[in-house]
């Protein structure tokens, strides 16, 4: 993990003209909102106390150029100190970037997990039946669904054709219907940064990581910046029942995001998310290693739409959310034998990364044994009247 918490990798390659906005772990003061910088991490309180509260304001981008920042440490020291495993607790390190923001996410929004989905209900979520699974619906349905557009009256008729086969599924109706699926990820604070441990549930023997763009989206429903996320799934508790989403995503740990969020502005925008490649890794200790990527050109729905979705008049965020764009990654790679597919191992170690948005790096653990959620909303408030904070 220590090659991937150098700044050469952790920071974006254009990091020079980026506004990257994070949140850091003080000793004795509490979580500190700064900006990243290469040469160093800079001091954002005196523009905002939250993060949440950082997004709301208007003319963001000339508000952070603008804003003289106190410097509180090099950017180098603080993700070296972010290694959950080399931590020293006296010395800054890296939380994940946002605080109160609900923290959502969009599901089976490109084709790949789509199908994988299908296949995971199908094999009622048992790992060994996965192959002959995915044989038999891709037989009846194909492997290529991107051509249709959810919502449209090609993709209606598609699932009248599938009803009618007896292949339609809860995951097709959200990935081509007109309704995206928007589920609740984490809680507030939840979420972890790079260089922590990720949880997986000690009873679930199928599982994988999720490498995904994480939407910052303020209280007025604007989407404001793009962090890198790793959402990640049990695809054996999805698998036996979807009404058991929430113990199949929401787990001590099971969210990463990180290490910043990158604000848009003339030099990073919208169209550069809907351009982004990510890539991913997964090493294990027995030597398993396995690269995939994850293009956000082949996502089904558009990424503001999914916002709209979200948000609007029947829901709103008062303190803003981070939305989860879903992910075309959904391994198959076999690891423990012929026909079993990946499932993860403690100790892996994941990489999600991009050109534009850096490298979010964790370690696998099972959510039992990862650093247990101690610090909610009520720590936060009560740090942040201690400093003066509240207004």
């Amino acid at each position: 993990m220590k090659d991937h918490l150098d700044p050469r990798v952790a920071l974006p390659a254009d990091v020079d003209r980026a506004l990257l906005v994070g949140r850091i772990h003080i000793e004795g003061t509490g979580p500190v909102l700064v900006q990243v910088l290469a040469a160093g991490i800079y001091d954002l309180s005196p523009l905002a106390a939250t993060c949440s509260e950082l997004l709301e304001l208007r003319a963001l981008p000339e508000a952070m150029r603008g804003h003289a920042a106190r410097r509180i440490a090099s950017t180098e020291e603080v993700l070296a100190n972010s290694a959950f495993d080399a931590r020293d607790a006296a010395r800054p390190w890296f939380l994940a970037p946002c605080d109160l923001q609900a923290i959502k996410a969009a599901g089976v929004t490109f084709v790949a997990s789509m199908l994988e989905r299908v296949i995971e209900e199908q094999a009622r979520g048992d790992a060994s039946r996965a192959e002959a699974v995915r044989a038999a619906v891709v037989a009846v349905i194909g492997d290529n669904l991107s051509a249709v557009r959810p919502g449209s009256a090609e993709a209606a008729r598609l699932k009248e054709v599938l009803i009618a086969q007896g292949i339609w599924s809860q995951y097709l109706e959200v990935g081509i219907g007109p309704d995206a699926e928007i589920f609740t990820k984490s809680q507030p604070m939840s979420a972890v940064g790079t260089g922590a441990e990720v949880g997986i549930h000690p009873g679930s023997a199928w599982n994988n990581p999720e490498p995904e763009i994480v939407l910052a989206v303020n209280s007025f429903g604007e989407t404001v910046g793009a962090a890198l996320g790793n959402d990640v799934n049990l695809r054996d508790f999805e698998g036996r029942s979807a009404l058991l989403l929430g113990k199949a995503k929401d787990n001590n740990a099971s969210c990463a995001i990180g290490p910043f969020i990158r604000l848009f502005d003339p030099h990073f925008g919208i169209d550069d998310v809907r351009r982004t490649e990510l890539s991913m890794t997964v090493t294990g200790a027995e030597g398993f290693a396995m690269h995939g990527t994850s293009s956000l050109s082949k996502i089904s729905r558009d990424p503001l739409d999914l916002v709209a979705q979200a948000t609007g008049p029947n829901h709103q965020y008062p303190d803003g959310f981070m939305l989860f764009l879903g992910s075309m990654f959904a391994p198959t790679q076999d690891r423990h034998g012929p026909g079993q597919g990946f499932t993860h191992v403690v100790g892996d170690s994941v990489t999600v990364s991009t050109q534009r948005l850096g490298t979010l790096a964790n370690r696998v653990n099972t959510s039992d044994r990862a650093a247990p959620w101690t610090y909610g909303i009520g720590a936060l408030m009560r740090d942040l009247a201690r400093r003066g904070l509240l207004r």
